[in-house]
């Protein structure tokens, strides 16, 4: 039997599935990741500083004019994205995601974490009432009062709120199989989540390259849409 068809076999079994899923998933809907060789960071300088909470606040044109470039709003949920929402007939299906663009929700997640936040969700700092993102994409000043606008995103230096740690966390220890899907599975607190999961859980992980988490798993080694494409509904 080859790891792709265990990996199917384990996602067929599961009645209560958790995915963690990363920018891999997102790669194709043409959304580019972050820091692979045509990644958003690629030939910039300090990227983390133009997503932080200080260029937010100290040069909000630099922040402003780096941000837009995260939006694809033509982007549509790839086979990844459908599968999951798909599953939801059948399954207790949970979604955390690192990922920013929203394609979840889209699809048709019910039960979904953005643990980073979500583009789309724009709002003023000033008077706090929410602005469509296609207003944003025109100007970061509020019309209505003058305040900043900014999306709804976990910025660099910014913390985490508590209902979202808490929902992330309670999605992670209800499942019986938990699918790591298109990240590298590095970055705190998201790869901490899967400290919380049941002890007889599952671990299961669809990535590229791959990864090194400190429990046994099963790996699958490949594009996440090869084995996703794979999955019967």
């Amino acid at each position: 039997m080859t790891v792709i068809n265990e990996a199917l076999e384990k996602i067929q079994a599961a009645k209560k599935i958790t995915f963690l899923t990363g920018a891999g998933v997102s790669t194709p809907s043409q959304i580019p990741d972050y820091r692979s060789l045509k990644g958003v960071y690629a030939g910039i300088e300090q990227p983390e500083y133009l997503l932080s909470a200080d260029c937010l606040n100290h040069e909000p044109q630099k922040f402003y004019q780096f941000v837009k470039l995260l939006y694809h709003p033509s982007a549509r949920p790839n086979v990844i994205h459908e599968k999951i929402a798909a599953l939801e007939k059948t399954k207790s299906v949970w979604v955390v995601s690192q990922n920013i663009d929203g394609l979840h929700n889209q699809a048709g997640s019910k039960n979904v974490v953005n643990f980073h936040g979500n583009l789309y969700d724009v709002y003023c700092r000033k008077c706090g009432q929410n602005v469509s993102w296609q207003d944003y994409l025109v100007c970061d000043t509020h019309q209505d009062c003058g305040g900043q606008l900014r999306p709804n995103i976990v910025l660099y230096g910014e913390g985490f709120t508590d209902a979202t740690i808490t929902l992330a966390i309670k999605a992670v220890e209800q499942a019986d199989l938990i699918v790591i899907a298109g990240t590298s599975f590095q970055v705190a607190p998201f790869n901490q989540l899967l400290y919380y999961h049941k002890p007889q859980a599952e671990v299961l992980a669809v990535n590229q390259t791959a990864l090194a988490i400190q429990e046994p798993f099963t790996m699958v080694q490949c594009a996440a849409e090869e084995l996703f494409d794979a999955i019967k509904i």
